[in-house]
């Protein structure tokens, strides 16, 4: 059924509850009717009865069990109204004579000489036709009698008949013209979706300056508020993948145009730093250096397919590793005084990735200090932290909150990468990272969630 147009969806929907309620219906009321007019059929007849009781005087009315209350006429109780009555004595010998099958007046007898109340209510056929009766015991002309007073089932069944024909032609009707609230109120649904279909469309083509508006407050008003927040975070993606792309392609081609200048200079027998040797060492250290932006490239898209993939996590001493990485950096910069306060903690994770977070940490550390870095590892109220310090200059205020975003350049005004893996890595293990200035310096500080 998802694959019909949502109007014919809403009226299959309303047409099926409509035919489930109209043959429930079909089933419960005739059952209910019945047994509602069946219960007015012995109201009826109780009235017909109290009004033959009226026609006797009080005094023997009032204390009738040993009166004689049914009359001295018994042809006035043949007919009144569509009740009719007969009755018979407790004492007959034989079948009853009256003008009516002998089965149903043998089966009256039997009744109502078995009954033990003193009025009791029956049903029976009178040939073909269903009957109700009540029979009540009492005296007349000194002698037990029964007065039994009946109603046929035509009335009723007519009642129920007539009823149910209505019924079933309003539930015909109801059905038949359920579509047009059925369309009416697809329209009314469907046309808020139908708009976002058309603007998600332009969202996929790259359409972005249309703001989109539903001015609702129901479900489909907060999916175009999440349509509307997508759109802007698309415009803002898109503004930040073209400042990235700008950035990125002057970065990578900064060190091609060198070692391309270069080498068409040694060829031609130039040297531009004086000698061969310091010549070839400027075209090595900026092949490092486009090396070194390729790589942390490749490595964002792999960290992108590694967040949808599980990891094999270790258990290993977070303190020797950054050991490790600090023996291994220091060469670079040997005028930097190294203080270490390494206390042994062990964490879980990827090694690999937790020493590339390690290793960008201080690259930007050793780029900016002046002579010291310093580094902390502590356990501090069930959370690991790392602080690292340097001496460099202060990182501008309006960067601190975006320096680890992935677009955005450095707080020198310098293309990295670095620091924007050390964050996608963090946020994986559910660690983060921010920047503070100090009175003197700057502290980078990693919290990790034991």
């Amino acid at each position: 059924m998802k694959n019909y147009p949502l109007s014919f969806q809403i009226w299959l929907i309303i047409a099926i509850i409509t035919l489930s309620i109209s043959l429930l219906l079909s089933f419960i009321l005739p059952s209910t009717l019945r047994d509602f007019f069946t219960r007015e059929i012995y109201a009826t007849i109780t009235s017909a009865q109290d009004l033959v009781f009226n026609q006797f005087d009080s005094d023997i009315y009032r204390d009738y069990i040993g009166s004689d209350f049914f009359g001295r006429d018994e042809q006035f109780l043949e007919n009144i109204r569509t009740v009719r009555h007969f009755i018979f004595y407790a004492d007959s010998k034989g079948p009853l004579s009256l003008s009516m099958p002998a089965k149903f007046l043998e089966k009256v007898q039997n009744e109502a000489l078995n009954q033990r109340n003193i009025s009791q209510e029956y049903a029976g056929h009178i040939g073909s036709e269903k009957v109700f009766y009540i029979i009540t015991k009492g005296k007349a002309l000194n002698r037990d009698a029964f007065l039994v007073s009946y109603m046929g089932d035509s009335y009723r069944e007519d009642l129920v008949q007539t009823l149910f024909r209505k019924l079933l032609g309003v539930m015909v009707v109801v059905f038949l013209f359920s579509w047009i609230p059925a369309i009416l109120l697809s329209r009314y649904l469907s046309k808020p979706l139908v708009d976002l279909e058309k603007r998600v469309e332009k969202l996929a083509s790259n359409e972005w300056n249309e703001p989109i508006e539903l001015n609702r407050e129901d479900e489909i008003g907060r999916l175009g508020k999440s349509v509307e927040y997508l759109r802007n975070q698309l415009i803002r993606q898109d503004e930040a993948e073209q400042s990235f792309l700008q950035h990125v392609s002057h970065e990578l081609k900064t060190p091609v145009m060198v070692i391309q200048s270069y080498t068409e200079a040694i060829k031609d027998g130039i040297y531009p730093k004086g000698t061969l040797e310091c010549s070839i060492e400027v075209i090595e250290g900026e092949a490092k250096r486009l090396e070194k932006k390729v790589r942390n490239l490749l490595y964002l898209t792999k960290l992108d397919y590694l967040s949808n993939h599980e990891i094999d996590k270790v258990r290993f001493p977070l303190d020797l590793l950054i050991q490790e990485v600090v023996d291994r950096l220091s060469w670079s910069r040997t005028d930097i005084d190294w203080n270490l306060e390494l206390n042994p903690i062990f964490i879980e994770g990827d090694k690999e990735q937790w020493g590339i977070v390690i290793e960008n940490l201080l690259d930007n550390q050793i780029r900016y200090a002046d002579k010291r870095i310093l580094i902390s590892l502590k356990d501090v109220d069930s959370k690991i932290i790392l602080r690292v310090w340097n001496d460099g200059p202060p990182i501008e205020e309006k960067l601190l909150n975006t320096l680890f975003n992935k677009f955005n350049k450095g707080y020198k005004g310098e293309f990295g990468l670095g620091l924007a893996i050390v964050n996608k890595i963090l946020n994986s293990y559910g660690s983060n990272i921010f920047a503070v200035n100090e009175d003197k310096g700057v502290s980078f500080y990693i919290e990790i969630h034991s």
